[in-house]
């Protein structure tokens, strides 16, 4: 039996988006808009500061690392509610 808690995704954001606004690498304008679970691991979504052309910037990095961050603290703890 799994100890993670069932959550909706409109919670999950609200706590995903406070836990990228209290980081270090907290950029302006950096937010999770959606998530998904895929194989018990959260997917998070959001801007990743493309160009004009869609090709990626230096802040591209820092917000890819900040999603990764969050599937890593947050999966354990939490799944989403059908």
């Amino acid at each position: 039996m799994s100890d993670k808690k069932s959550i909706p995704q409109d919670n999950l954001l609200l706590i995903a988006n406070q836990l990228i606004q209290d980081h270090d690498a907290y950029i302006k304008g950096m937010r999770a808009t959606s998530v998904e679970e895929k194989a018990d691991v959260l997917v998070f979504k959001g801007e990743y500061f493309l160009d004009d052309n869609g090709l990626p910037t230096t802040n591209t990095t820092a917000v890819f690392n900040m999603f990764k961050y969050l599937a890593h603290k947050l999966s354990p703890e939490f799944t989403l509610q059908d």
